[in-house]
């Protein structure tokens, strides 16, 4: 029989304290966790009847499909990277859209078809341009915007902390890159994505 969302609460409630507080995970232990010192879980609120409905659900109301090149930092005919709106800790973070209003369920064969080469080339093309990126790490949520996008970030080199999945944390704790270095990043990124095809656009 399938599981509910409703039966996933009642275990929580189950397992919680009495102030309805689960346990902290053992990732709390982890070297590379960004915080210290005394931590509570939330309380886990009930479900809802609906999910919280995401930007854009309708391409009329996205903001990619209405503002087309803006903001992107390299293009083809199919697809677009942009970086976010400014600087943050990490030495780029870039989101890879379709240019048609897709999310990743409805992707079709021809664009599902580029995502995994064009992948490749964007992760290349970051780990080639910028000195000291230990890794670059893919990522997709798709709860914020209903415009298919995935994420590219680029974790510096030689700094265990920022290794594995609180690299997201950590670029939100870190202090923004000053926007010289920023500019000059993505434009060396998209100048070594145009080699291989597309079209670079000065950031």
């Amino acid at each position: 029989m399938p599981d509910t969302t409703e039966a996933l609460y009642a275990r929580a409630l189950d397992a919680a304290d009495e102030t309805g507080r689960l346990g902290l995970p053992p990732l709390a232990e982890w070297d590379t966790f960004p915080f210290e010192g005394v931590l509570r879980v939330r309380p886990l609120e009930p479900p809802t009847e609906l999910d919280r409905p995401r930007t854009g659900e309708n391409a009329a109301d996205c903001w990619r499909c209405q503002h087309g090149e803006e903001g992107v930092v390299w293009s083809n005919d199919r697809w677009l990277l942009a970086p976010l709106t400014a600087p943050s800790g990490l030495p780029c973070v870039l989101l890879l859209q379709p240019r048609a209003h897709h999310d990743l369920d409805d992707l079709p064969a021809h664009l599902a078809a580029d995502l995994g080469p064009l992948m490749i080339m964007v992760d290349r093309a970051i780990s080639t341009a910028l000195p000291d990126i230990g890794r670059v790490h893919v990522c997709r949520w798709g709860d914020g915007s209903a415009h298919f996008h995935m994420w590219f970030m680029a974790r510096p080199a030689r700094l265990p902390q920022l290794v594995g999945s609180f690299v997201a944390i950590w670029d939100d704790i870190l202090p923004p890159l000053p926007e010289e270095i920023w500019r000059s990043n993505l434009n060396a990124i998209a100048t070594e994505l145009a080699r291989t095809g597309g079209a670079a656009h000065r950031f």
